[in-house]
């Protein structure tokens, strides 16, 4: 009943104070309230009310405060840690890149594996300037086999693309310090109908309840903690496209799983690189690389042992009185 006074008090836009009117109005008409006791006893019996709910309220209050002060701060929590992962999240790409491009440094300064070819710098400096390469008697006669060879081979093994291949399921490349897998899904498939699962020697990944596309022991081991997988659209649909870093990263891998198609790694040709693309830091790493590998080709010190050698010698005036004619740097 009560509710319904209320109801039609704020339906005729009174609100609380005209309910009260109406409450105190009724005590006064049909009730001896205001006049049956002493002089202000009835403004006693009213203050007494009000303050016991004036209280009750404020402990209402009181707790809604708290329930919005824990919220909110669990709510800066929240935002902080997703902070803090997008940070950590960029930083390990800054480092993924910056190791990146080391490594194609480290390749274009000529270093190589047993299964590939040294990697050229394209410097800028002139000819005269290089050692020149030994050449035997036949040599063209020779190189020209070996491509008559090379295009032999070509026709029976995988054709190399992007220093990786392709089959009906996946196609892959690879630099020597990283693999990226490409498996072709419908258009419309979500992050949630993917199944992809890495350890540091085994790879599997597909959709959900159904086989996999690609799964096997990875043809050399990973490092999981810095692999991830994503999603990107193509002209057909989309493709699952997974990253993995390479645990040994001085090797080219013939085939990301054993037992699947491999390529001749002897093939693998990785691109040129200018000096000019390099940051200070790096490019002072690469040339230091070169110089060495030309000084080793001529038979000539390093540029480690040069200094050595400048010690050597700076030692050798400090200390006239000593014998260095069977000296030797280890």
């Amino acid at each position: 009943m009560l509710l319904s006074i209320a109801q039609q008090h704020t339906a005729n836009g009174g609100g609380v104070e005209s309910l009260l009117h109406t409450f105190f109005s009724f005590l006064q008409r049909k009730t001896d309230f205001f006049v049956g006791g002493d002089e202000g006893k009835a403004e006693e019996i009213i203050s007494t009310v009000v303050d016991r709910y004036v209280k009750e309220s404020s402990k209402v209050r009181l707790k809604r405060d708290e329930e919005r002060r824990k919220a909110q701060a669990k709510q800066d929590a929240h935002v902080k840690r997703e902070e803090e992962k997008r940070k950590a999240a960029e930083a390990l790409g800054k480092k993924k890149r910056a190791e990146m491009k080391l490594a194609k440094a480290a390749e274009a300064a000529g270093v190589s594996t047993s299964d590939g070819p040294e990697i050229e710098i394209l410097d800028d400096e002139p000819d005269n300037l290089k050692p020149k390469p030994k050449t035997d008697e036949g040599a063209s006669t020779n190189d020209a086999t070996e491509d008559d060879d090379e295009d032999d081979d070509e026709d029976n093994g995988v054709k190399l693309i992007g220093n990786g291949g392709e089959t009906e399921e996946y196609r892959w490349t690879q630099t020597l310090k990283e693999v990226n897998i490409y498996l072709h899904v419908p258009a419309g498939i979500r992050g949630k109908h993917c199944a992809v699962e890495y350890t540091p020697s085994k790879l599997s990944a597909g959709l959900r309840g159904e086989a996999s596309i690609l799964k096997g022991e990875l043809f050399a081991k990973i490092r999981p903690d810095e692999c991830t997988w994503t999603l990107e659209d193509n002209d057909d649909g989309r493709d699952i496209v997974i990253y993995l870093l390479k645990d040994n990263q001085m090797e080219w891998w013939k085939s990301v799983v054993k037992g699947g198609p491999e390529i001749d790694t002897k093939k693998i040709v990785p691109e040129n690189s200018n000096l000019s693309d390099l940051d200070g830091d790096t490019r002072q790493t690469v040339e230091k690389m070169m110089f060495d590998q030309r000084q080793k080709a001529m038979n000539l010190p390093t540029s480690d042992e040069q200094k050595k050698n400048d010690m050597l010698k700076k030692f050798m005036a400090q200390h006239p009185e000593m014998d260095f004619s069977n000296a030797k740097i280890n």
